[in-house]
């Protein structure tokens, strides 16, 4: 139960990071930056008399019955609540916090924190196994019919969203959003490699049994051990390897400092690990 509620305060958090992102920083200095967010904003110009949250809404709900209908029930329940929640929240700053003009006069630095703040939130949301509906369902349905790979499909949806937004704003604001696409797919991986971040770390220390069971017994991480030969001091040792978070390595590497200072601990960054006591293979 702990786990499903954190797991709803995430989408939350992330749908509300993705919509304020957009609605403070992009939406003011019409920076269409690709996606239905985007596509919205370019309409909004000729249907000024529809909310923006209001437009995003629309095009959400169109793009997943045409999703449902083209490619089947494959939405899970977090991209459906994603996928409504995030023009709500558009829709409801609208109401409660109207903005009149950009926040500050310099467009580059608005770029910057909206892609930042936005891509945030759509990280935390992969990283939840959803998204945020909208161009990833045309995505979607770009690969069934044509085969062309997801990532490409965003790429050029998003491409003609831009130069709909040259058409429309012009073409310096059609730079800024192109731009903000190439900063969107930076900004997302990022976060969510710094997400996934843990440590591979091989040990071969002369205090092995103590290092293992603070291992298995004080971080309740698993190790394996491999009997090993040093080829200088051909003394036979153990070489204990585990993964472990990066608070965790703080305290694995205090306690072998403290019991065999003359260990030798190579450590390795991995940004993904699969399996019991880290993220789910689902």
């Amino acid at each position: 139960m702990k786990r499903f509620f954190k797991g709803f305060f995430l989408l939350t958090l992330g749908a509300f990071m993705d919509a304020a992102g957009f609605y403070f920083f992009l939406a003011p200095n019409t920076i269409a930056a690709g996606g239905i967010n985007g596509l919205a904003l370019v309409l909004n110009t000729f249907l000024p008399q529809f909310p923006l949250g209001s437009l995003v809404l629309i095009m959400s709900i169109l793009m997943l019955l045409t999703g449902f209908i083209l490619v089947g029930a494959v939405f899970g329940f977090k991209t459906i609540y994603c996928s409504i929640l995030i023009p709500l929240i558009i829709w409801g700053l609208e109401y409660f916090y109207p903005l009149s003009a950009p926040l500050g006069s310099d467009t580059m630095v608005q770029l910057i924190f909206g892609v930042l703040i936005s891509g945030t939130g759509i990280a935390l949301l992969f990283n939840q196994n959803a998204s945020s509906g909208g161009t990833d369902i045309a995505a979607r349905i770009l690969y069934k019919f044509y085969h062309i790979d997801l990532g490409k499909g965003l790429f050029i949806i998003d491409f003609f969203i831009t130069i709909a937004a040259t058409f429309t704003f012009g073409i310096e604001k059609g730079m800024y959003a192109l731009l903000g696409v190439l900063l969107y797919g930076l900004a997302i991986d990022a976060v969510i490699e710094g997400f996934n971040v843990s440590k591979y770390v091989t040990i071969i220390t002369r205090e092995s049994e103590l290092v293992k069971h603070f291992i298995v017994e004080d971080l309740e991480r698993g190790a394996t051990i491999y009997a090993a030969r040093g080829g200088y001091t051909d003394e036979e040792r153990e070489v204990i390897i585990t993964i472990v978070t990066r608070r965790e390595f703080i305290h694995l590497r205090n306690f072998i400092k403290n019991h065999d200072p003359l260990a030798f601990v190579s450590v390795q960054t991995t940004h993904e690990v699969l399996g019991e006591g880290f993220k789910s293979i689902d």
